[in-house]
């Protein structure tokens, strides 16, 4: 049923799916390391904070831009509402309470929202396609290992997906329901404020809210003009904003985009005009009215929401948002080993997101994906055409969207001009999605098993043929999440040939870091006092943050060259092969004194120079 609400033991189940995630998260947190980017997150998210005790003590001061720019420069290409709200977990359950641990208090927001998914994922599968297949879904998405380690971080990929379901979610709630319409577009702008994947969400909806506000107006001639109007004005108003930047320039259309200014009367002009439209069209067609009521929202509460949020934007916004959109838009190229090849610069393969989905999904899990996204899309095109229309049951919009989302960020990310690298955390909200297909798969092959076994008992509960196929289907995964944690970034399916199999293959054996933990405990037993050592690949921030979280002894020194030191944890990356032979020729050795090895793969390498 299109946006239906859920019922009163969906709610309640979806509240114990939160509770079971958000724990088992909690519990792991502590053995996962620090990647590359929470050490700058960790460090912004203090900075933000310290803002936030100045603006109590002295608003005037805070609010100034230096004050602003003072705390606020500090990874600024990314926006903050993340960062905002690990420096103030941290001020509250660290520094306040003392319940937590510095890190387990800053990745905590992270944790609450990487625990939402799971429910999420069973509210809409539950509406979509029943309970069991929203289940199935919620149960299966932090089995995946990699999405089980990006979930615990203290980063913005996993909650970008969260906050990318829940606009989804509004978005479908809205076409039944006129109030999830003002949610939407509110959850949009805290989208905005998570992570910029959220840009591409008003191109994702924007085409079915049009479709079916088509569809409710059809047979109404005053709800199809007012639809019309609607578009109307959204493309006068695109025009218009054209028109200035070509007249402008791109500087001048930058540098005149004031408070007062053409600029700023077309956005509010739209939003007064969408507004007077919808109001007539909630007279003559609320249907229509309410498939059109997001647009108008994502339009005008994204970007407001999106500037009120970051205090960075408040005193510069135009040139400070054309500069975080153009760093995006040019982010610079990672080296990374896939198939053998060390790619470092586009074009990239085009297959590289599939076959990099192929290798790092388990394979029971992969499959039902697969299956459930070919169905959906099988059956559209089969009722296309009117001699196999018959066979098949349409596609219906709801199924369409989730199809259509399970694509988005994947197709995004597979042009070959985009950066490549981070494993799979710049598509997992399409994974979410697959999910959904892939719990629908499962429960249509789990039917047809039953309506088999009934014919010999007819009273066979489903749950019987359902549980132990769920079973049968998470266990590889949940075995696999086992095997390598909390080593996320090394795990390889199946189809892979699992860790070794990768290294074989030339695929990226472990990134971001973060697998230094492994060898901590052999360093803070063996390193001498004061010990030099060369954390390869490991920032500053995240020396100091296990040395502060107390996984490093506080003795120790970190160098930043092997010439300095005492003892190298070389980190194996193919790009950095000639790194180790530096590290051999300065310390007279090939023999690495210990190392982490995954299913006996090498990850972390520890070199010892002879006779420290």
């Amino acid at each position: 049923m299109l946006g239906r609400a859920p019922t009163r033991d969906e709610r309640r189940l979806a509240w114990a799916l939160w509770l079971l995630a958000f724990v088992a998260l909690l519990l792991a947190e502590r053995a996962v390391g620090f990647v590359r980017d929470e050490g700058i997150y960790f460090a912004a998210s203090e900075s933000y904070a310290n803002w936030f005790r100045l603006l109590f003590r002295d608003p005037a001061t805070a609010l100034t831009d230096a004050a602003i720019v003072r705390a606020y420069d500090i990874n600024h290409e990314h926006p903050v509402l993340m960062k905002q709200l690990f420096g103030l977990s941290r001020l509250l359950f660290h520094e306040g309470l003392g319940w937590l641990r510095p890190a387990t208090a800053i990745r905590l927001p992270a944790l609450v929202l990487a625990a939402s998914i799971p429910p999420l994922l069973f509210l809409l599968g539950s509406a979509l396609y029943g309970r069991a297949a929203g289940l199935f879904a919620a149960l299966s998405f932090l089995l995946i290992p990699r999405h089980a380690f990006n979930a615990e971080l203290a980063c913005f990929d996993i909650p970008v997906v969260a906050m990318w379901l829940l606009v989804v979610y509004a978005f479908w709630r809205a076409l039944e329901d006129g109030r999830w319409g003002l949610g939407c577009g509110l959850l949009f702008g805290l989208a905005l404020a998570t992570k910029h994947n959220a840009l591409f969400l008003p191109f994702v909806l924007t085409p079915f809210a049009l479709w079916r506000a088509w569809k409710e107006s059809a047979a109404l001639a005053e709800a199809r003009e007012g639809l019309w109007r609607f578009v109307g004005l959204f493309a006068a108003v695109a025009l218009l904003y054209g028109l200035l930047f070509v007249a402008q320039g791109p500087e001048g259309f930058q540098r005149k985009f004031l408070l007062l200014s053409p600029h700023v009367l077309l956005f509010v002009g739209l939003g007064a005009g969408a507004a007077w439209v919808l109001q007539g069209l909630f007279r003559s067609s609320v249907p229509t009215a309410r498939a059109l009521l997001p647009i108008a929202t994502l339009a005008m509460f994204g970007p407001v929401l999106f500037y009120l949020h970051w205090p960075y934007l408040w005193h510069h916004p135009v040139e400070r948002t054309a500069w975080y959109l153009a760093f995006h838009a040019r982010h610079e190229h990672y080296p990374w080993f896939y198939l053998g090849q060390l790619l470092r610069a586009p074009p990239f393969p085009l297959e590289y997101v599939l076959v990099k989905t192929a290798l790092t999904v388990p394979t029971s899990l992969l499959l039902p994906m697969v299956t459930g996204w070919l169905t959906v899309v099988g059956r559209g095109l089969l009722s296309l055409s009117s001699r196999t229309r018959s066979w098949v049951q349409r596609p219906s919009t709801s199924e369409a969207l989730v199809a259509v989302n399970a694509v988005a960020s994947i197709l995004i990310i597979s042009h070959p001009q985009v950066p490549h690298f981070g494993g799979v955390k710049h598509w997992i909200p399409s994974m979410a999605f697959l999910g959904l297909l892939s719990g629908a798969a499962v429960v249509r092959g789990c039917t047809a098993l039953l309506e088999r076994l009934r014919t010999r008992r007819p009273t066979l509960p489903s749950w019987t043929v359902e549980a132990p196929v769920f079973a049968l289907l998470m266990l590889p995964a949940l075995l696999g999440l086992v095997r390598v944690f909390p080593y996320g970034t090394a795990f390889y399916s199946e189809l892979a040939g699992g860790v070794p199999g990768a290294a074989s293959l030339g695929m990226q054996r472990q990134f971001w870091s973060s697998h230094v933990t492994g060898v901590l405990p052999w360093i803070n037993a063996h390193a001498k006092p004061h010990a030099r050592v060369y954390f390869h690949e490991v920032t500053g921030y995240s020396v100091h943050d296990y040395q502060r979280n107390g996984m490093l002894r506080q003795d120790i020194q970190p160098v930043w060259s092997p010439s300095e030191a005492d003892l190298v944890a070389y980190q194996y990356h193919q790009e950095f092969r000639h790194q180790e032979l530096e590290i051999w020729q300065a310390f007279g050795t090939k023999t690495p004194v210990t190392g982490l090895y995954v299913d006996e793969t090498p990850q972390i390498i520890v070199y010892q120079r002879p006779g420290t």
